[in-house]
């Protein structure tokens, strides 16, 4: 399937960053290792819980089944999003608003946190606008319609976001219709989790390609190897219930598709772009080139799939809305897709599964700013035994 997609077929774009081919990386796991902890995953929220044990004075293993940022965290769309998937607005969350209200400004402290480690080539503060429907007139009834909808909830949020304090404007434009938040942010994924992998405390060691085969109370063990660890944090998202089948009640691995282009009109993009209610997401970095993602609401069942390659079907879908989006044809020079985990009640997750062990995961698509926030509350749960906070799922039960 891959191959019939043409050149660059599951390569992310954000790889073309001359910080790909410089990376040395780490060798994987051969043989027995002890440490006082070893977090499974070297995304942003391994690599954030790894950090955390460090600053507690533990030694540290983390382990990913590929290179650092392989998987979904240096495959998504490069937003820092404050609130993660859970909207301001929404009147049927089991998460109360204050609750919710309260993930908002973590995630906003957690993007600065992030900006001022990492610098502003890394972290971009562009802003962000959500958006109606596509550019430019409906193509149908059906299109119309929803527009409408969307129009909406889109008002709601706005309001929603202004009652708490945060900057929002209405936005009418050649985009689009909605509103703009200056305060979000855009990055190129890989370069995040390479920066923060390299500036990691002493004390941190490292084992990429080491796929995990097993987790138990003190013990994980790779293909090659193990790790003895009184704490254990999973921290993966995507496909979390394949290694740990105990939290598929409560979460589902979906398939997320990207194309990047070569470069199109400077300027189109001057911030990120979410579209239809957040199932299409854009910006265009520096180089002028669209990075987009999307079509996943078309095609629900075939992407609700452990399979991480693209599709024809959703890459035609993104392909049209990318030509909308930047108002002339696109040519397309690379098409991914990533493994994402979605919970049932968009709280991303921060439970115990055995004696030490933790996982987080399940950021239902937001999870660069969450991700983060989750590791750490899974570290002090693991440790300290706090209860993670209200907008965190921290048991089957609730």
């Amino acid at each position: 399937m891959t191959q019939q997609l043409g050149a660059g077929a599951n390569r992310p774009g954000w790889d073309d960053d001359p910080a790909v081919p410089a990376w040395t990386g780490h060798g994987p796991l051969i043989g027995a290792a002890t440490a006082d902890a070893c977090v499974i995953g070297l995304g942003g929220s391994g690599l954030a819980a790894i950090e955390d044990l460090a600053h507690r004075g533990l030694s540290v293993i983390g382990l990913d089944a590929g290179r650092v940022a392989a998987a979904a965290a240096g495959r998504n769309g490069g937003f820092l999003s404050p609130g993660g998937a859970m909207s301001l607005s929404s009147t049927d969350s089991p998460v109360s608003l204050e609750l919710r209200s309260e993930l908002y400004r973590q995630t906003m402290a957690e993007q600065q946190r992030l900006a001022d480690r990492l610098g502003p080539d890394v972290v971009r503060p562009t802003g962000a606008l959500e958006l109606a429907g596509l550019p430019g007139d409906p193509v149908d009834a059906a299109e119309a319609d929803a527009i409408t909808e969307q129009l909406a909830s889109l008002r709601a949020e706005q309001e929603a976001l202004a009652s708490i304090g945060v900057k929002v404007e209405a936005y009418d434009g050649v985009l689009g219709q909605g509103f703009f938040t200056p305060d979000t942010a855009l990055m190129n994924p890989v370069r995040r989790a390479f920066g923060l992998a390299t500036t990691l405390p002493a004390g941190t060691t490292l084992h990429e390609h080491s796929p995990v085969t097993g987790v138990r109370a003190g013990l994980v063990t790779t293909a090659q190897g193990s790790v003895c660890a009184g704490v254990i944090i999973v921290a993966i998202d995507g496909k979390l219930e394949l290694l740990l089948p105990q939290l598929a009640p409560v979460v589902q691995t979906m398939r997320l598709q990207m194309i990047a282009t070569r470069p199109i009109a400077p300027g189109r993009l001057p911030c990120g772009v979410g579209y239809r209610a957040g199932y299409e997401w854009a910006q265009q970095d520096p180089a002028g080139r669209l990075l987009i993602g999307g079509g996943r609401d078309h095609f629900l069942e075939a992407e609700t799939t452990f399979a991480d390659d693209p599709t024809p079907q959703v890459q035609q879908w993104i392909d049209s809305a990318g030509a909308r989006v930047a108002g002339e044809p696109v040519t397309v020079t690379h098409r991914w897709a990533a493994s994402v985990g979605y919970t049932t009640d968009l709280r991303a997750l921060c439970i115990p599964v055995d004696e030490g062990v933790v996982a987080c995961g399940g950021y239902s698509g937001s999870g660069n700013l969450v991700g983060p926030i989750a590791a750490r509350a899974a570290v002090a749960l693991a440790i300290d035994n706090t209860p993670p906070p209200g907008y965190l799922r921290s048991s089957l039960q609730s």
